[in-house]
């Protein structure tokens, strides 16, 4: 379940930037505990403590839709807090067993839980007619947590046991950045999750060293 760079970034609500630019949709949902919506909201809970990003203003459902695990308009009454726990469950099981696999050493029990989440079956799609006559992808009902995750667990499984996409898992080198992507780059030399943002720091970063060390010789 690859994502492509047409789909890198996703703003369908004010506030919401979410990026899809990791080249798999669990890798999108990795990303996301480092989510830095767009105006600020939900960077923090008022007490000092920061605010899960899933949790905010209904972004799990919009993060769905993003993702390209719900059409566009697929009503989801029963998302809320209980949903937004078990996605971060998930994604504290897909942070272990990524990173486990980037290292080199074994993952524990959190891989397991994956495997837990997979053998559920994901939302059942259909082909159906759109406004224009096109055929549009919509789900046969409405989905369920557990129909959801397991299409984001089976897509992790898939992404582990392909020795291809699991040998291209990369880490950011961006400072701070704990992003990880897969390097689908011409000599596997990407460095970055994001040319355009973690890149980019590090070229205007480089550029202010420079610009230093020239007034401090000159």
């Amino acid at each position: 379940m690859a994502t492509s760079a047409a789909h890198a970034v996703h703003t369908a609500h004010r506030g919401d930037r979410w990026r899809f630019d990791a080249g798999r949709v669990c890798l999108d949902l990795l990303a996301t505990a480092e989510a830095e919506p767009a105006d600020g909201v939900g960077s923090g809970s008022g007490d000092g403590h920061p605010q899960e990003p899933l949790a905010v203003d209904g972004r799990l459902s919009r993060w769905l839709v993003g993702a390209r695990l719900v059409p566009v308009d697929t009503p989801l009454p029963a998302c809320g807090p209980r949903w937004v726990e078990r996605f971060v469950e998930l994604r504290g099981h897909l942070a272990q067993v990524v990173r486990a696999e980037i290292e080199g050493r074994p993952a524990g029990p959190a891989l397991e839980r994956i495997n837990a989440f997979a053998a559920g079956a994901p939302p059942a799609v259909r082909a159906v007619r759109g406004p224009g006559g096109e055929l549009v992808r919509a789900l046969a009902a409405a989905p369920e947590c557990g129909e959801l995750l397991a299409a984001v667990a089976r897509d992790a499984v898939e992404l582990l046991t392909d020795p291809v996409a699991r040998a291209a898992l990369r880490q950011c080198e961006g400072e701070s950045c704990r992003r990880v992507y897969v390097d689908t780059s011409r000599g596997r030399r990407r460095r970055w999750c994001s040319s355009e943002v973690c890149g980019n720091r590090e070229r205007v970063a480089r550029h202010r060293r420079r610009a230093a060390e020239l007034r401090a010789v000159s």
